[in-house]
């Protein structure tokens, strides 16, 4: 739902977001007086054309950038005001992210790759170990740990990339054009691994994307245009 008067028990609560950008002397305004409410299991696609401020909404949802204005509150946690410290550790403990272009390092296997975030928290190895394999499994890649990226497919490596963002299964998922860089098999694919996520594992997940045929698949479309949300489609009804 897309209001300033959402329920105070969403997982996810956006009131008067802006976001503006200093480029020489001129202020660009990216997101302006953004509202916005995503309940826990929510999957929620952004639409909109390039520069709309879809990718820029993701970043400041993920705590990896700062409104200029406005509040976000994720299960409790008003996130704006957080230290960078503290905001650091509030990502690795609830966000999980994935990118169109997979961010693997070539130089690490499947599970070496999937491991990482687990390397920041104080779980011992035993339980990284058990935490990967689950990860792994849940996409469908328990026989490819010992695979480097340069052995999978462009899908696959996708998957991985996904066990990565949920070992530590994080409160949500942001995903940017997840499906940009597959053809339309693996795209599919890799589309009904979040549907599943959503599902059977109750996951909440915004994503960005251009393709319409992937925005059919979540509960609810979002249309951006310069910085405003200026339509709402659901399949279970309508917001706006």
């Amino acid at each position: 739902m897309v209001d300033g008067n959402g329920k105070t028990s969403s997982l996810i609560q956006v009131r008067g977001l802006d976001k503006k950008y200093q480029r020489g002397s001129e202020e660009i305004d990216v997101l302006q007086g953004l509202n916005l409410d995503v309940e826990k299991g929510d999957f929620v696609v952004f639409m909109g054309p390039s520069g709309s401020g879809k990718t820029t909404l993701l970043n400041l949802l993920g705590g990896l950038d700062v409104p200029s204005r406005g509040s976000i509150t994720v299960a409790g946690d008003e996130i704006t005001h957080m230290s960078r410290s503290k905001l650091t550790e509030w990502r690795a403990r609830h966000v999980g992210f994935i990118f169109q272009m997979y961010n693997l390092i070539p130089v690490l296997t499947a599970y070496q790759n999937v491991e990482l975030p687990l390397l920041l928290t104080k779980l011992s190895k035993a339980e990284r170990r058990k935490h990967v394999e689950t990860a792994l499994a849940v996409v469908g890649l328990a026989d490819r740990v010992n695979h480097y990226p340069r052995q999978l497919s462009g899908g696959q490596e996708q998957r991985v990339a996904i066990a990565r963002a949920i070992v530590s299964d994080p409160t949500f998922l942001l995903c940017d054009e997840p499906t940009g860089d597959l053809d339309r098999k693996s795209a599919d694919e890799i589309m009904g691994l979040i549907e599943r996520l959503v599902r059977e594992y109750h996951k909440t997940v915004l994503m960005v994307t251009h393709d319409p045929l992937v925005a059919k698949r979540a509960n609810m479309t979002l249309h951006l245009e310069k910085g405003v949300l200026v339509e709402a489609s659901a399949k279970s009804g309508v917001a706006s």
